[in-house]
Parts: structure tokens; C-alpha cells; sequence
């Protein structure tokens, strides 16, 4: 990178700090710091959606995926889809009953506190952890830019001698990009997340546009050597109608277990109901969640084109360079398009993808920081207080929880240098793990159960059900949420007859 590259690397980081700064002002209330005082526009709320749902694990492991694969990743969108579609149907003129702050208040109240702060504790032990492993993905291209620049080595003097130069580098980036993204979401709350994740959508999209423009302009033969090659290889199949449970992204395991997934991301996830809560009422957030299924639709078309563009240039006109990438055989494909951009691009657009990419990392992370402060001080810490403190220190303790939140995140990226391999299925299967539980859970209250116990046991069947798919088989993580809905709802179910029948006998 050079001097042009660091100046649009800046800008964007300083534009996006005053943005988020900027939001402050009138901020006196957790309700004003948590929903923006309930007025967004759909459009903000849908961009913000869209940027939430595309982390660094889209941008870079989804080329990755499509040059060691193919296009079959779109059957998971096509899910995508339908899960919001159900969303708008049954969970989001709930969430607008009463005044909630987060989605599990809508546990407490109907199965009281226990089962809420369960849910609410499950929601943060896995976003947590999947989004360190996220930032660890982003610090993957800002560590390979660090290391392009004269005296990086000087970066990393505090840090122990025995840690080799690339993971030193790859330390601070982490450091750096995780204090920063802390830094606007402490100071902001949700309105900044909101009004940042729109200029970070745009810088994202447009650095994305702007590398496969340059990406295609490398490959001599143009489309039709793309099309000859990548078909040869295999790499533009999009649709897999295998029944096998094994394998992940079929379209079988995309639509249903993608519509799964949806469903308990953006309709019991405190991350994208938050964003509900930020509306003006139902119909807006529908609007909202609707409309962002297309766009993500789009950029994951997008993003596994540039993959597919990726395996054309470098299998046949620099193959040399995948050597470098090359880890005991095996090739990291979650380090080519990163490495593609800060060794191929020009200046000035090398900058704005990294740029890009930061976008990417800090839309997903600010709204986690937000959601898991918010979950922390409404699900445990004001019921523990009885709602009697004041609302500025509701609002202090809810700073320090971004604070504390952020700091677990940079703890876990740093610990994913050592374990991870291709993040996509890594961050998806975290998250499918524990989803289904609590989408199982809300299944209970639209059902219209209410004991305590109903939820309890069907969580816990629900969690030994999909803790054993995951030891003794190799079914897809696709299918996790499926099965652990199911599991947890049925088994509640169960539970609620034997109560009924005890209460007609008596």
C-alpha cells in the first residue's frame, strides 16, 4: 500500500468515527441508546439490515468459497428469502405490542425471567464468539495491508519475539480495527450503528464493483474464457438437489435449512430486532426486512462472481502466487481475494477495498456491541436493580457494556488465528448451534404456552438434540437450526399436554 492507499484508508476511518460521534446528541434515555427514540426511516433501517448481514465473512469468504467450489451458496439465499418472509408474518407485529428493548423481553413476559435471561444468555455466549471469529476474518486483509508497508515491523516492538512477524501484524489489526469500531458505538448507540452501517454499505458495494471491474479486465480471453474455464472446472454450478444430509449447501439444506435460519436470526436475534425496534411500527419493519432480502441476494451473486473471477486469473495466468497460500497442502482460500487486493488493485482503489472490507467488519460488529449491550442491561441488569437507578446510569452501564462486549470479541479473534479455517462455516455453524433452541422457544409463545417449565425442558432437549448431531454425525450445520427448533418446540409441547392432563385430572 502506498501513500495514496493510506490517505483513503484514513479518510474513510476518520468519516466514519465523525458519523458516529455526530449521533450523539440527545442521548439522555437507554430507550433514546438502544431504538433511536423508535423514528428511523425504512430505508436506513433496510440498509442497516443488509450491512449488519454482510460481515467480513461475506466479503472475503465467499470469493474464497466459489474459487474452491462453486455457485451453490445462493441456494442458502433463496432460503434466505422465504425465512423473511415468515418473519413478517408471525414475529414482527409481536415485537410491537408493547415497548420492548430487546426480543427476549418477549420471553420474560410470557415465561418469565428464567427463560428470558437463558435465551438472553445463549444469544450472547454465540454472537460473541461469531463475531471474534468475523473480526478476525477482517484483520486477515488489514494484516496482509500492514505488512505491504515500509517499517510494518516497527508495528509490532511491544509485542513477545516469539510470535512471528505475520501473526504480530495480524495482532494489531485486530487491536486496532476492534478499538475503533468500539470507540463510534460506546459514544453513538444504535443511531450512529445505523447511519455508519449506510455509509459503509456504499463504500462496500462500491469497492466490491470497482475490483471485479478490474478483476475481469485482467483476464486477457474476457467472458468467454471465463465462461469456458469456470464451467470446465465446475465452479458455475448453482443448484445441488443431493438429499444427502452431509453435505451442506444443496438446495435442499438451503431452502429449508436457510429459511430456518432466518427465521431465528431475523426474527429472535437481538442484532436484527433491535433494528424492528428502531421503526416507526410493523409495516416499516417489514418493509425493511423484505426489501434487504433482495439486496443480499444481489451481493452474494456478486461476491461469488468475484470468486469464480479469481479462479480464472490465478489458475491460469498466476498460479505461481497460490504456492504463497499454500498451508501443508492445503490452499487458505479465505486469503485470496485479500491477497488479490493488495498485490493486484491500483492505488487509491487498493485503499478504498480495504476500505471496503473494514466496512464490512464494522457494520456487523458496532451492531453486535449494541445488541449485547442492550441484552446485558435491560435482560439482567435493570431487573436486577428493580428499574430504580436513574436513566443516566441505565445509560452509563450500558457504554461499559459495549465496552466489555468489545474486548471478549478482540480476546476471541485472537484466539481464531490459532484454530480457524475457513470462517463462512465456522461463524454459520456457531450461530446454527444455539438459533434453533430459541427459535424453538418463540414457536412456544406463538403456540400459547406460558409455564416455565414447558420452555426449560424443551431447551434443554432441543440443546442435547443438536449437541449429539454434532458429535456422532456429520450432518450439515444447515440443518442444525432445523433440528433444534423442532426439538425444542415439540418437546415443549409435550410438557404442556402432561400439565394439561394433570390439571383436567385434578
Amino acid at each position: 500500500m502506498d501513500a495514496l492507499d493510506l490517505w483513503v484508508l484514513a479518510a474513510f476511518t476518520a468519516g466514519t468515527l465523525w458519523l458516529g460521534l455526530s449521533r450523539t446528541a440527545g442521548q439522555t434515555t437507554i430507550g433514546e441508546y438502544f431504538t433511536g427514540g423508535r423514528r428511523a426511516p425504512w430505508t436506513l433501517v433496510m440498509a442497516s439490515i443488509v450491512a449488519t448481514e454482510t460481515s467480513t465473512v461475506t466479503l472475503v469468504s465467499l470469493p474464497g468459497f466459489a474459487f474452491g467450489s462453486n455457485l451453490t451458496f445462493l441456494q442458502l439465499a433463496l432460503g434466505y428469502l422465504v425465512g423473511r418472509i415468515l418473519v413478517t408474518l408471525f414475529f414482527i407485529p409481536r415485537y410491537f405490542h408493547e415497548q420492548y428493548l430487546t426480543a427476549y423481553q418477549v420471553l420474560t413476559e410470557r415465561f418469565g425471567q428464567q427463560v428470558g435471561r437463558l435465551a438472553s444468555v445463549l444469544f450472547l455466549s454465540t454472537r460473541n464468539l461469531a463475531d471474534g471469529f468475523r473480526l478476525f476474518a477482517t484483520g486477515l486483509v488489514m494484516g496482509a495491508a500492514l505488512l505491504t508497508l515500509p517499517g510494518s515491523s516497527r508495528l509490532t516492538t511491544w509485542l513477545p519475539s516469539t510470535i512471528d512477524p505475520t501473526t504480530a501484524v495480524l495482532l494489531c489489526a485486530i487491536l486496532l480495527l476492534g478499538l475503533v469500531t468500539i470507540a463510534y458505538t460506546y459514544f453513538g448507540g444504535i443511531s450512529a450503528v445505523l447511519w455508519t452501517d449506510l455509509l459503509q454499505l456504499c463504500v462496500y458495494l462500491v469497492g466490491s464493483l470497482a475490483a471485479a471491474v478490474v478483476l475481469f479486465r485482467l483476464i486477457p480471453g474476457g467472458w468467454d474464457e471465463i465462461v469456458d474455464v469456470a464451467t470446465t472446472a465446475g465452479r458455475l454450478r448453482v443448484i445441488d438437489f443431493s438429499t444427502d444430509l452431509n453435505r451442506s449447501y444443496t438446495f435442499w439444506s438451503g431452502l429449508i435449512g436457510g429459511a430456518c435460519l432466518t427465521v431465528s436470526t431475523h426474527g429472535t436475534d437481538q442484532l436484527i430486532v433491535q433494528r424492528y425496534l428502531s421503526c416507526r411500527g410493523p409495516r416499516d419493519a417489514s418493509k425493511a426486512l423484505l426489501w434487504s432480502g433482495l439486496v443480499v441476494f444481489c451481493q452474494f451473486l456478486l461476491f461469488l462472481v468475484i470468486g469464480v473471477l479469481l479462479y480464472v486469473y490465478y489458475t491460469g495466468h498466476s498460479p505461481d502466487s497460490l504456492e504463497m497460500l499454500t498451508v501443508n497442502g492445503t490452499l487458505q482460500t479465505d486469503r485470496i481475494f485479500p491477497t488479490f487486493i493488495v498485490t493486484e488493485l491500483p492505488s487509491g482503489l487498493r485503499g478504498l477495498m480495504v476500505a471496503a472490507i473494514f466496512a464490512a467488519a464494522m457494520s456487523t460488529l458496532s451492531s453486535s456491541l449494541n445488541a449485547s449491550a442492550s441484552t446485558t442491561v435491560a435482560d439482567f441488569y435493570m431487573p436486577a436493580t428493580g428499574g430504580r437507578r436513574s436513566e443516566e446510569h441505565y445509560l452509563r452501564m450500558a457504554k461499559r457494556s459495549t465496552i466489555l462486549w468489545g474486548f471478549v470479541q478482540i480476546l476471541t479473534a485472537c484466539i481464531a488465528i490459532r484454530i480457524s479455517t475457513r470462517v463462512v462455516d465456522e461463524v454459520l455453524g456457531i450461530s446454527s448451534f444455539t438459533n434453533g433452541l430459541i427459535l424453538g422457544t418463540f414457536v412456544l409463545v406463538l403456540l400459547g404456552y406460558r409455564r416455565a417449565n414447558t420452555a426449560l425442558v424443551g431447551i434443554s432437549v432441543g440443546a442435547v438434540s443438536v449437541l449429539a448431531l454434532r458429535i456422532f454425525t456429520s450432518v450439515s450445520w444447515q440443518w442444525y437450526v432445523l433440528l433444534g427448533g423442532f426439538t425444542t418446540a415439540a418437546a415443549g409441547y409435550c410438557v404442556a399436554r402432561v400439565f394439561e392432563r394433570q390439571g383436567n385430572a385434578q
